[in-house]
């Protein structure tokens, strides 16, 4: 069983894919049809691309390559993304918690490597509750695994970094640079924050 925490926090900020969604299929056919146009094996461009911009994925695959020759892909794989989202679901529980937060006026945000095209059709398909705030990766300079997009889901609600909770899935993402009092809690079993300061588990967080 995993271990139960409790979060003391003002704020929750919420991963997309993997955490409230579960987008894995459609996410992983996209990338394997990419794959295949360039000759890439599925299992290398599988082991990198969670938890990056999409555009950070490309540009490690395509190193060498013309920036607009990768715009291009980018712009191609987000229409893909945005349009085929069968199989996508809420993971179990999420709309739940998110009706429960907003019921107990606790904030919270979603904050993703996806752009908003991505985002948004997959935030609509799984039936979830509109976020107060949304981060996507048009809205920073540096994407996960850096904490930027972190930073800046909390100043949008309005708290302090070490006034929230973070739910992520992906391994590596940092949150805060190791902030005091920033936390991490583990959604699946993939968490591997680097920050120093986080409760990288599986919780049952409670919003204060």
């Amino acid at each position: 069983m995993p271990e139960e925490v409790r979060v003391q926090c003002k704020g929750f900020l919420f991963d997309l894919d993997g955490t409230l969604v579960d987008s894995l299929p459609a996410v992983e056919r996209a990338w394997c049809n990419w794959a295949d146009r360039f000759n890439l094996a599925h299992d290398e461009v599988l082991g990198f691309i969670h938890g990056k911009q999409a555009i950070t994925s490309l540009r490690h695959f395509m190193a060498g390559k013309p920036e607009a020759e990768i715009a291009a892909e980018f712009t191609r794989l987000e229409q893909i993304e945005a349009t085929e989202t069968a199989g996508i679901t809420a993971l179990p529980g999420a709309i739940d918690l998110l009706n429960h937060l907003n019921k107990a006026g606790i904030p919270w945000a979603i904050v993703t490597s996806g752009s908003m095209p991505v985002a948004r059709a997959r935030h609509q398909v799984a039936g979830l509750p509109a976020p107060e705030v949304f981060v996507t990766a048009e809205r920073v300079k540096r994407g996960k695994p850096e904490p930027d997009a972190y930073l800046l889901g909390a100043q949008l609600l309005g708290l302090a970094p070490r006034e929230c909770a973070v739910v992520e899935d992906a391994p590596g993402v940092r949150c805060g640079r190791g902030r005091p009092g920033r936390r991490a809690v583990g959604a699946g079993c993939r968490l591997s924050c680097h920050c120093g300061q986080c409760a990288s588990r599986h919780a049952a967080p409670e919003g204060r």
